[in-house]
């Protein structure tokens, strides 16, 4: 398993043994229930690279971007941001901090208020951190940013409803960078939008990437895209990192991975492929699982994984796999 102790200094965020626990019921009639959403997770985020991580809805992607910024509490681990625990830091620290940390949501259409213009948008995070600005600095700020995404400077007296869905995104960028943050986390920042729209938007974001050293962690659910967008690639299944490829050509070892990574089809008709499709649901997530999560669904499985939960094993150069019997 990865450890903080083990890092090298060019990674810029560590996550080691993160977990968070959900509960419902434990009323008269209903029993009360714990699902572990992130399930002891250990990853290192490099700086100035693109982590991408992956999985099946409900895989617990989304909880782990949140947790990686503590918008939400852990309920076990830590997150190292620079070598600083986030667990440790208070409301007041964490605000600062979070000057150089950001995140890009899914939904564009929710993540900017109605009734700002989009000029009063672009100053809310001056705001919430306390930063004074003339009236002059303020518009030069404002000016700067939507341009910095590809916006004409008419747009900032518009409102948000007045703006397509990638005008949205593109608001919703211009604002994560607007205290010049090193690190963003991008939770599914395409997956509302068009196609054409989502190869702007990353087209977007890989020239911010290389202008300002951004380092990003990227959720997503489109395979294709991030093989093309990620220099690291994380699969999460059922809460838990099951392999981690050091690039994203690296061939998965992992049954599950391989599964997934092979599901997208080839635009090119001369590259059809056969899919290989898994048998068998995923568990409740609710469930208490001794072995390995995907034992049930795995071609491989043995009594060892049904008894014995594999950790992420250094199989070189950075390839972790949690894993009893991996792939050739």
């Amino acid at each position: 398993m990865e450890s903080a102790a083990a890092t090298p200094e060019g990674d810029l965020v560590t996550i080691t043994g993160l977990t968070r626990e959900f509960s419902s019921g434990g009323g008269l009639m209903t029993p009360r229930r714990t699902m572990r959403a992130v399930n002891d997770v250990s990853l290192r985020v490099p700086r100035g690279k693109v982590t991408g991580v992956v999985g099946e809805s409900g895989c617990g992607k989304s909880t782990l971007a949140r947790l990686v910024l503590r918008l939400i509490d852990a309920t076990a681990g830590t997150v190292a941001f620079e070598g600083t625990d986030l667990a440790n830091r208070s409301p007041g620290q964490m605000r600062k901090l979070r000057r150089r940390m950001q995140m890009v949501f899914q939904d564009p259409y929710s993540a900017i208020d109605p009734r700002y213009t989009i000029r009063r948008a672009l100053l809310e995070p001056f705001q919430v951190q306390g930063v004074a600005q003339t009236a002059a600095e303020a518009r030069a700020a404002v000016d700067e940013l939507i341009s910095m995404v590809g916006l004409s400077p008419r747009m900032v007296a518009s409102f948000p409803h007045q703006l397509s869905g990638g005008q949205k995104q593109r608001v919703g960028i211009a604002r994560a960078l607007a205290l010049r943050p090193s690190f963003l986390v991008l939770d599914e920042p395409t997956a509302s939008l068009d196609v054409s729209i989502q190869a702007q938007i990353i087209d977007l974001l890989e020239a911010l990437k290389e202008d300002l050293g951004l380092t990003y962690l990227f959720i997503s659910h489109d395979l294709s895209l991030v093989r093309y967008f990620c220099d690291r690639v994380v699969v999460m299944y059922l809460g838990r990192a099951m392999e981690i490829l050091p690039d994203a050509t690296a061939r998965p070892r992992h049954h599950y991975a391989h599964a997934l990574l092979d599901s997208n089809f080839e635009p090119d008709p001369a590259r059809r492929k056969v899919i290989t499709m898994l048998d068998g649901e995923i568990p409740s997530p609710f469930a208490v699982i001794p072995g390995c999560a995907f034992a049930d669904r795995c071609p491989a499985a043995s009594d060892l994984c049904r008894r014995e939960r594999p950790v992420l094993t250094d199989l070189g150069g950075g390839h972790m796999i949690a894993c009893h019997h991996p792939r050739d």
